[in-house]
């Protein structure tokens, strides 16, 4: 599938703003099934500084500041990608949690010492004891690593309820555990804290998911939005990278309707656009997402 994805993030100042410094996650990354073709960020009022790097987890990031008086600020991103149809292992095949827990710490080739930064504690997902408890009712002594955590990933569908009022990118992740609900943010947090509770290297993963209207509908747009979802690390799995992906929000595995564009140990270290400014007073926050297929 070939995609073109639009996404606008624009914010509205009460007062002029003096002086501001962002960085922005907003182009898709490269990986085993997904190719990005092209991808272009613009940002109102032209920056005075502007520089691309790519970060400690392979994202690439756009870091600008704006050095003059400003009343609004408009950050948009247009990207082309290619997406294959992952590749998905035989769930009941890969090896026992355990083994892949204890593998991290007995081999020393890059793949494995690269996922042990995945198994700690983060910002947004410090330890949790109730986690550590929900994940275990799926990861039974012996199980294999990807059926133990597709079950786990089942049960937060089943028992996590989406509503986008409760939450916000700030709630803590022991509010969703407990109340059982949030958005896909939320449930993106839980099955991370449940698999690091275990010694398991687990990561955040931010994109898009392609929407469809009901039949008959057009399209609105804009009307799009970011997504996210975990990734699990098994050894040896070098179809995948090492890494694949649920999607807790949706009950599956990806598939070629999502986009990926960057990865983390939680929302903090993939947030699409953040930084900091002097003046502004209130602001408002405006965002505006589209995902079309060409083809």
């Amino acid at each position: 599938m070939r995609y073109r994805i639009s996404h606008v993030t624009r914010y509205t100042y009460g007062d002029p703003v003096s002086l501001c410094h962002s960085i922005a996650h907003l182009k898709p990354r490269e990986t085993p099934f997904q190719q990005c073709n092209s991808s272009q960020v613009r940002v109102l009022p032209w920056p005075s500084v502007s520089r691309e790097h790519r970060d400690i987890f392979g994202n690439q990031v756009n870091y600008f500041s704006i050095q003059q008086s400003h009343s609004a600020l408009e950050v948009s991103a247009v990207s082309e990608v290619k997406v294959h149809h992952p590749w998905q292992p035989d769930l009941a095949q890969t090896p026992a949690w355990e083994q892949v827990r204890d593998q991290l710490t007995e081999k020393r080739d890059r793949a494995n010492i690269a996922a042990r930064i995945f198994t700690m504690p983060s910002p947004a997902i410090p330890q949790d004891a109730s986690a550590l408890d929900y994940a275990k009712l799926s990861f039974t002594p012996g199980r294999p690593i990807l059926e133990a955590a597709y079950d786990l990933m089942n049960r937060i569908f089943a028992e996590f309820e989406y509503d986008p009022n409760f939450t916000t990118v700030a709630t803590p992740l022991a509010d969703a555990l407990a109340h059982r609900r949030g958005v896909c943010q939320d449930f993106a947090h839980v099955g991370i804290a449940c698999l690091r509770g275990l010694g398991l290297p687990a990561r955040y993963v931010s994109g898009y998911l392609e929407t469809l209207p009901p039949p008959g509908q057009p399209k609105l747009r804009g009307a799009d939005a970011s997504h996210a979802w975990f990734s699990v690390f098994v050894p040896g799995l070098t179809q995948t990278g090492g890494w694949v992906d649920f999607d807790p929000t949706n009950d599956c595995l990806i598939h070629e309707q999502h986009v990926t564009t960057a990865v983390g140990r939680d929302y903090q270290d993939v947030t699409p656009v953040r930084g900091v400014f002097y003046g502004g007073g209130e602001h408002q926050l405006a965002v505006s997402v589209d995902v079309d297929r060409l083809d």
